[in-house]
C-alpha cells in the first residue's frame, strides 16, 4: 500500500494487535489512591537485601559506569555458570549471557529462534508478555490451556497433539505465572522426546524456579524437600534446541533492578550476542555486581522467601476457599493464587470496582488471555497481616454484591 502525508501515522499491524496490559489498566485506576493494597503485581513487599545494595553502590562508587562486553561481565557469568552447574547439569560461562531483565531475555530468546509465520505453541494461562512477543514478530500463537481443578493441571496429550510437525517452538513457563502449575519430571520427558522427534525449540521461562512448595517425595533426593522446580536443564543436551530464560526479580528480590540472563546452545551464542548489541548492547555493570553477590551469597535469601511464601500461600488458600463463591485451587509455584469466581464474566470490571470500593488491587484472569476470564490472580509475596486485611475487604465487597 501506497502512503502519503495524508496516512496518518501508524504503528504497523502486528504491534497495533497486541493487547494493552489490563493489570495496568486496573492499577490505573488505583492512582492517586494512597489506601489500596496492591497485590496485582508480581513483586514482593520486601526490598532488595542490603548487602546486595552495598556492592551495587560500592561499583558505582567505584566509577563503573562504562560499557560492559554484551554477554555481561565474566565474574557474573562465571558465578551464573557455577549456579546453574549447581542446580542442574554442569554448564559452561560459554553458554549463558546476561541480560536487562528477564523481560529482555524471552524477548532476544524469540528473536534468535522465531520469525514471521512460525506457528508457536504456548501452555496457558500465560503472562501476557510471553504470548505476545511472538505475535510482536509475527508468528501465530496456538495455545493450550491449563486443567482446573484442586491444582491447575496439564493435559500432556493434548499438549502433544497440538505440537504437530512444522511447529516452530513451544512455550513452557514452570512454576507458571498466573497459576503456580509446575511441570513433573515425567511430563518433561515426554515432552522433550517429543521436540527432538520434530525438531521443536523448547522456551523455556524458567523465572519461577526457586519457588516451589510441597514437592513429592524422591524428585530431589530428599523426601518432600527440592531446592528448585523441575528443569528442561536437567535434561536435555548441548545440541538439544532448548534455551532457557531467567531473572534476578524473584529468587532475590530484584525486581527493580532489570537484570537476567540466558542459557542456550553454543551454536547460537554468536547471533546471540548480535541481537543483544541491536537491543540493549549490555546491562549496566554496576547492576551486574550487585547480581554476583546475590547469586554467591544469597541462598539464606531465597530459603527464607520459600518459607514465608509457604506460609502465605497456605493461609490465602484457606482463607479465601472459606468465602461464598470463590473457588482457588493450591498453587504449587510461584507467589500467585489464581481463583475462580462463581457468576463473574468480566473481572477487569470486577477489579476495578475492587480497586475503586474494596481498596484492593488484584490482576484480573482476562490479562492472562480469553482462557483466564472467570478468574482473579492474587499475589501473595506479602506479610500475613496485609494478606488478611486484602481477605476482609474482599469478603465485604462480595457480601455486598
Amino acid at each position: 500500500m501506497l502512503l502519503n502525508r495524508t496516512t496518518p501515522p501508524a504503528a504497523r499491524s502486528a504491534v497495533q494487535a497486541l493487547g494493552a496490559s489490563r493489570i495496568r489498566e486496573v492499577a490505573n485506576a488505583g492512582i492517586g489512591l494512597s489506601d489500596v493494597l496492591p497485590f496485582w503485581f508480581g513483586e514482593p513487599d520486601q526490598e532488595t537485601p542490603a548487602f546486595i545494595r552495598e556492592a551495587a553502590k560500592a561499583s558505582l562508587d567505584a566509577g563503573d559506569t562504562f560499557y560492559t562486553h554484551n554477554f555481561g561481565i565474566p565474574p557474573l557469568r562465571e558465578a551464573i555458570a557455577a549456579y546453574v552447574s549447581r542446580l542442574h547439569k554442569p554448564t559452561d560461562m560459554s553458554r549463558v549471557a546476561v541480560t536487562s531483565s528477564g523481560v529482555s531475555a524471552l524477548m532476544l530468546l524469540s528473536q534468535l529462534i522465531i520469525q514471521p509465520g512460525d506457528r508457536v505453541v504456548a501452555v496457558t494461562p500465560l503472562w501476557p508478555n510471553l504470548v505476545e512477543i511472538p505475535k510482536i514478530l509475527g508468528a501465530e500463537v496456538v495455545k493450550v490451556p491449563l486443567r482446573f481443578g484442586q491444582t491447575w493441571e496439564l493435559d500432556v496429550q493434548q499438549l502433544l497433539d497440538a505440537l504437530t510437525p512444522g511447529t516452530r517452538a513451544v512455550l513452557i513457563n514452570s512454576p507458571n505465572n498466573p497459576t503456580g502449575w509446575v511441570i513433573t519430571r515425567e511430563q518433561q520427558e515426554i515432552l522433550l522426546a517429543h521436540c527432538r522427534q520434530h525438531g521443536i525449540w523448547i522456551l523455556s521461562d524458567d523465572v519461577y524456579e526457586r519457588l516451589v512448595y510441597d514437592s513429592p517425595p524422591g524428585e530431589s533426593g530428599e523426601p518432600g524437600t527440592r531446592s528448585c522446580a523441575p528443569s528442561f536443564l536437567d535434561l536435555a543436551d548441548e545440541q538439544d534446541r532448548l534455551v532457557s530464560a531467567n531473572s534476578f526479580s524473584k529468587s532475590w528480590l530484584m525486581t527493580g533492578w532489570r537484570l537476567g540472563w540466558v542459557v542456550a546452545p553454543q551454536a547460537l551464542m554468536a547471533d546471540l550476542g548480535k541481537l543483544i548489541e541491536y537491543n540493549t548492547s549490555c546491562a549496566p555493570g554496576f547492576v551486574q555486581r550487585g547480581g554476583i553477590v546475590a547469586v554467591e551469597r544469597g541462598d539464606e535469601i531465597i530459603a527464607h522467601t520459600i518459607e514465608r511464601y509457604r506460609a502465605a500461600r497456605d493461609f490465602l488458600y484457606t482463607r479465601l476457599n472459606a468465602m461464598p463463591g470463590i473457588i482457588a485451587p493450591k498453587s504449587k509455584g510461584a507467589m500467585y493464587l489464581f481463583f475462580r469466581v462463581e457468576g463473574v464474566d468480566d473481572t477487569l470490571a470486577l477489579c476495578k470496582r475492587l480497586v475503586t470500593e474494596a481498596r484492593v488491587g488484584l490482576a484480573p484472569g482476562s490479562a492472562f488471555g480469553p482462557e483466564g476470564e472467570g478468574y482473579i490472580r492474587w499475589c501473595f509475596a506479602s506479610s500475613l497481616d496485609r494478606l488478611e486485611e486484602g481477605c476482609q475487604r474482599l469478603e465485604q465487597f462480595m457480601a455486598r454484591q
